[in-house]
């Protein structure tokens, strides 16, 4: 339990593997926004069209 204390209070510098995990889960997260945003707006397109023509 110590070293678990130790290390949420350490206030070192970030390291290099922990700005390689903090940009992976960046680019996960806007990739998987990117996705739904993409069928959402595909979805509102159709519904638009179908409205128009229809």
């Amino acid at each position: 339990m110590e070293k678990i204390w130790n290390f949420l209070k350490d206030e070192d510098g970030i390291e290099t593997a922990e700005y390689a995990v903090m940009g992976a889960l960046v680019v996960i997260v806007a990739a998987g926004a990117a996705v739904l945003l993409g069928q959402a707006i595909d979805t509102s397109i159709d519904n638009v069209t179908t409205a128009i023509n229809g």
